[in-house]
């Protein structure tokens, strides 16, 4: 229950993973005057389009029944006929105006929130059947706000239907004393202006419901810290892990790069930003990327290459572009062969002025 926790441990905003696990439990913003506005509205409307058709399939069907009155039997499988005659007469007439008020009384719920199927609401809770907690609920906040919610509605529909009643006073006196033709066109005047009027009024009363029921729910659905911290950690998981798994990856490259960058031929850097350590052997398509790396790892990489007598040379352009392009363990692509080639070819005719224990 929401007056049982702790509001104050609950000052975050809701994350959207929890406003959804909140839509499905079935713990959604609804607001009873959208529902009333919308019967209202709907009830209005069918008077106003299918009152008169109404009446008329209506007074067609009696009008009948009453003419032919002697004829009809009253035996028991006519009597039977005739009560299913009436009913479907009836029902015809009252059919489509029927239909729209189930619309409308859907519509109601639809506007408010998609529709969610959740058994959650109707479990047994021993919260519902407590008298503490009946007490609590009773003068709770929702429970104050309903009370002046009825207080405001009150009043305001009985200042308007008396502000629309009050011109036609004498008039409502006099049709003690009138014709019953001409009171019925006056009564259904009447009857629509103050519908109207209530319509208008409920359609205030049922938007600043609506936000104040919004606001209710989404203060409901404030977290704590800690159920922020949990699921942080549910979805992206644990920082710990995360970290302690990147320190993994990271130590396994370094006992990677420590391993392959002796095999290099070649180290070409940034000089001090990028690294990337090219092997080639005669026979070989085109040179291989052993090892590359940035900033730590760079300087990692010319440590071990000056370690191992391993040429290092310094050609910013062609290490940045290295770098972007060769995945380690991939030929070098065919638009650095020139410049790769120059540099190789550079280093093995050292090689051959400069014997060397190491074989390229």
């Amino acid at each position: 229950m929401a007056e049982e926790r702790d509001d104050s441990e609950h000052t975050q905003d809701p994350t959207p993973k929890r406003l959804e696990e909140a839509i499905r439990r079935g713990d959604v913003v609804k607001s009873i005057e959208v529902n009333t506005w919308f019967l209202i509205a709907g009830g209005t409307l069918m008077i106003m389009l299918f009152a008169a058709p109404m009446a008329a399939s209506l007074e067609t069907t009696f009008r009948a029944l009453l003419a032919r009155s002697y004829e009809i039997h009253t035996d028991g499988p006519a009597l039977v006929a005739l009560a299913k005659s009436i009913a479907v007469d009836v029902l015809s007439a009252f059919g489509i105006p029927l239909v729209l008020l189930t619309v409308s009384a859907f519509a109601g719920n639809f506007i408010q929130h998609r529709l969610v199927l959740s058994v959650e609401p109707i479990k047994p809770q021993l919260s519902r059947i407590s008298p503490v907690a009946g007490a609590a609920r009773l003068f709770s906040r929702q429970a104050l706000a309903n009370f002046a919610k009825g207080l405001v509605k009150l009043c305001l529909f009985g200042t308007v239907i008396g502000a629309l009643l009050w011109p036609e006073r004498d008039l409502l006196r006099g049709l003690v004393a009138s014709d019953p033709i001409t009171i019925l066109p006056f009564t259904q005047s009447l009857t629509m202006r103050m519908l109207g009027a209530v319509v208008a009024i409920l359609a205030v009363i049922a938007t600043a419901d609506y936000l104040f029921q919004y606001r209710q729910w989404f203060e409901r659905q404030k977290m704590s810290l800690r159920e922020m911290k949990e699921e942080f950690r549910q979805t992206e998981g644990d920082p710990a892990v995360k970290g302690k798994l990147r320190q993994l990856r990271n130590t396994r490259m370094r006992k990677r790069i420590m391993a392959a960058v002796p095999k290099a031929s070649v180290v070409i850097t940034n000089p001090t930003h990028f690294a990337v350590a090219l092997r080639y052997e005669r026979g070989m398509n085109a040179p291989v990327c052993v090892a590359k790396g940035v900033d730590l790892i760079a300087r990692k990489i010319r440590e071990i290459a000056e370690a191992h007598d391993i040429p290092v040379v310094e050609n910013p352009p062609l290490a940045r572009a290295l770098h972007g392009t060769v995945d380690i363990d991939q030929e070098i692509p065919p638009e650095h062969y020139r410049a790769v080639a120059e540099i190789i070819g550079y280093i093995m005719r050292l090689r051959r002025l400069v014997p060397s224990p190491r074989p390229l």
